[in-house]
């Protein structure tokens, strides 16, 4: 049993745009996966929790990506847990390019949600333990909390269909990210050589269900950023917000 764990990916076609780079959507993926299978190595995984009417719930999740790689090129998630922090639990990433530079950096922050009363449990109630590992940073700032903005632009409505439905029955943590992108002004993503997004998962959304997602530009120039807000069609309550930035070089 490991403190990290390393997934090694080659980037598909799928994973970048029509510049020929990685997207945060795709980077997601991969972080996502490296967590999922570390949790199973380290006896908390999926297989468990369900068994005891648990599942992991990403609530919040941070992550930079300094260079975006193109495809074909080989990349690999490095990830490892970070304690506790209240309810939540801690995880940190690093992505790295193929002779071990880092590329992208990040961190998460993790509910266990009782499937019968879905209300978070509290970690300590639970029967095994979260490394600590304090002295690894990920990213130091991560994990931010997001307020409402009173001015966002017009919402374009998604429907929550088959090919977004993760193994929980709702929308899966990186497709939120590909709605994000695809509200966004399409010029600045594809003139960016690095990107950063912030996002906090809010509220499930289920087959069937709309969500509206909207933005508005908060920064101008060279390093733009976007908040972005996600809300039911139905309620008007919120599932996501998120800041979508191009960092300084």
């Amino acid at each position: 049993m490991s403190i990290q764990r390393e997934e090694h990916f080659r980037i598909c076609t799928w994973d970048v745009d029509q510049a020929d780079r990685l997207t945060m959507s795709a980077a997601f993926n991969y972080c996502q996966e490296a967590a999922g299978n570390h949790a199973r190595e380290l006896g908390n995984g999926t297989e468990k929790l369900r068994a005891l009417g648990l599942a992991w719930v990403l609530s919040r999740m941070s992550l930079v990506l300094d260079e975006r790689p193109g495809w074909g090129v080989q990349i690999a998630a490095r990830t490892w847990p970070r304690g506790r922090d209240r309810l939540f639990a801690i995880r940190d990433y690093q992505l790295l390019a193929k002779e071990g530079r880092v590329i992208g950096r990040g961190r998460s922050a993790w509910l266990v949600l009782d499937l019968t009363s879905f209300k978070p449990r509290r970690l300590e109630s639970l029967s095994f333990t979260i490394p600590e590992n304090h002295e690894m940073d990920g990213l130091v700032d991560g994990v931010k909390s997001i307020e409402s903005r009173k001015d966002m632009g017009p919402s374009i409505a998604r429907l929550a269909a088959y090919s977004d439905m993760d193994y929980n029955g709702h929308v899966n943590n990186a497709r939120y990210v590909q709605w994000i992108q695809d509200v966004l002004p399409v010029e600045a993503l594809l003139k960016a050589e690095s990107l950063r997004l912030d996002i906090n998962y809010l509220a499930e959304v289920k087959p069937g269900e709309k969500a509206c997602i909207a933005f508005v530009q908060t920064e101008n120039g060279r390093n733009p950023s976007f908040h972005v807000e996600g809300t039911h069609e139905s309620t008007g309550k919120p599932c996501l917000r998120a800041v979508l930035s191009v960092p300084s070089r």
